[in-house]
């Protein structure tokens, strides 16, 4: 039995042994299967990490906008700087695509084929009022951005009207890689004035342009020419910008000829306050011609009339935008307010009734008004908010037509209401309601009701 007992103990402490010993080259081969795979790992990711390098350096590109509320003032700055810049971070055979499709049901007590804004003179493309009646297909927009090479990138937007015609809302290259802050934009785009006027309709928070840039900006100033912007070094956002163009659009009307017609100068600032509140500010002035300009006008009488323009016409733009955020975070709830207060003054010669009588005179008017807005969201997916506009037709100087142009001094103002439920980021649907008053003595109540759904690769919109 002892001798039982030591075989047993023999064979127990001895099988690990074997064990061990038959195992030992399984071991070691796997070993060295796994220091194989760490070595292959490692080389790659390190020719992955030269490729980017590589791609970075090749074609640097702006720092896009950031939609948050609320955020450090570097990230903030970036932002404010690209406004609504797509940048397509791909290759130049692959460009970011996106398509906005846009629809609205439209219903209004009074005819919008005479719609006007008592007091002001405007060409008859301007594109103000209510729009069409009914359904409709509202302005879309298909737009394309790309690097085009490391120094240059290249954006266009093509709008889609209800009346089945195309326009060219913007179309230009831009800098990529001056440095020191600077940017220079060649080509077709919505000029830096204001807050609202370089924004694409998709990104307005109600459905149609407050009065004041409908009656002295013809609703949105787009211009064919130059822009040079820069961006201080500072903590605290800081804005220059220059334009030059041949002054296209309403106010002007392309009477340069091979000269410039319109010259603009704006500046913005703006920063955070604390983690919850962010604010932006800015004034901006334009410089325009026109010559024998086309402009639609109501007689004391109540007659429309046919008058021409010719002179300059300078505009200011002070803008001013508050957002709150509980802690930076405006997925739940968050708050905008902004405003903005215009100001134009037309000089020069108005030809008084073309299709009659066809007089001369001298022309000067003094015009302003502003509007002020404030849209909640308080609780995810759904917004509200309300806006008020104001307009001074203020004081004319007609010339020998005083008499048959004099305003009866009404002041067009509107007052607008809005609710809009956004199912996701890419889709929206408001319902606006409306109490016009910008025609003499008459009140329009306009409904609307809208969507908005985004496709394809769209770029952050600026702050």
């Amino acid at each position: 039995m002892h001798k039982l007992y030591l075989a047993a103990l023999g064979l127990a402490l001895g099988f690990p042994l074997g064990t061990v010993a038959q195992t030992a080259p399984e071991i070691k081969a796997l070993r060295e299967e796994m220091d194989s795979i760490r070595a292959a790992y490692q080389e790659r990711m390190q020719a992955l990490e030269r490729r980017l390098q590589a791609a970075e350096a090749a074609a640097p590109v702006p720092a896009s906008g950031d939609p948050s509320m609320a955020r450090p003032q570097a990230a903030q700055a970036s932002s404010f700087a690209a406004g609504d810049r797509q940048v397509a971070r791909g290759n130049a055979s692959n460009p970011a695509i996106a398509l906005i499709l846009s629809g609205s049901y439209t219903r209004t007590s009074q005819d919008p084929d005479e719609y006007e804004i008592r007091g002001f003179q405007l060409p008859p493309d301007a594109g103000i009022g209510p729009g069409s009646r009914g359904f409709s297909l509202a302005e879309s927009e298909l737009s394309l951005a790309a690097n085009i090479d490391p120094w240059f990138r290249g954006a266009a937007s093509l709008a889609l009207h209800p009346d089945d015609t195309v326009s060219v809302e913007e179309a230009f290259i831009q800098t990529t890689a001056l440095g020191n802050g600077l940017a220079l934009k060649a080509g077709r785009f919505f000029s830096g004035l204001g807050y609202l006027n370089p924004q694409h309709a998709h990104v307005w928070d109600f459905v149609d342009m407050p009065l004041a840039y409908q009656a002295m900006l013809g609703t949105q100033y787009g211009e064919d020419g130059l822009q040079l912007t820069w961006v201080a070094p500072t903590d605290l956002f800081v804005e220059l910008g220059a334009e030059l163009g041949r002054g296209r659009g309403f106010p002007g009307n392309e009477s340069a000829g091979n000269g410039v017609g319109m010259r603009a100068l704006t500046a913005h600032t703006g920063g955070d306050v604390g983690i919850s509140q962010s604010w932006r500010a800015g004034l901006s002035v334009l410089n325009v011609k026109a010559r024998e300009q086309a402009l639609l006008a109501t007689e004391a009488s109540g007659s429309r009339v046919t008058n021409a323009f010719s002179g300059s016409t300078r505009v200011w733009v002070a803008d001013a935008v508050w957002k709150w955020a509980p802690n930076g975070n405006a997925t739940r709830t968050n708050i905008k307010l902004q405003g903005e207060y215009l100001r134009s003054t037309r000089n020069g010669s108005l030809a008084y009734d073309l299709d009659d009588l066809g007089t001369a005179g001298s022309y000067r008017t003094v015009q302003s008004g502003w509007y002020l807005q404030g849209v909640y969201q308080f609780m995810p997916r759904w917004r509200v908010g309300l806006r008020t506009d104001r307009l001074d037709p203020g004081t004319q100087d007609l010339g020998i037509d005083g008499a048959a142009l004099a305003s009866n001094g009404r002041r067009p103002r509107k007052n607008t209401l809005m609710l809009d439920y956004n199912p996701s980021e890419f889709s929206r649907i408001r319902l606006q309601v409306a109490q016009d008053r910008a025609r003499d003595g008459i009140v329009d109540n306009q409904i609307f009701l809208q969507y908005q759904m985004s496709l394809g690769a769209h770029g952050a919109h600026g702050y």
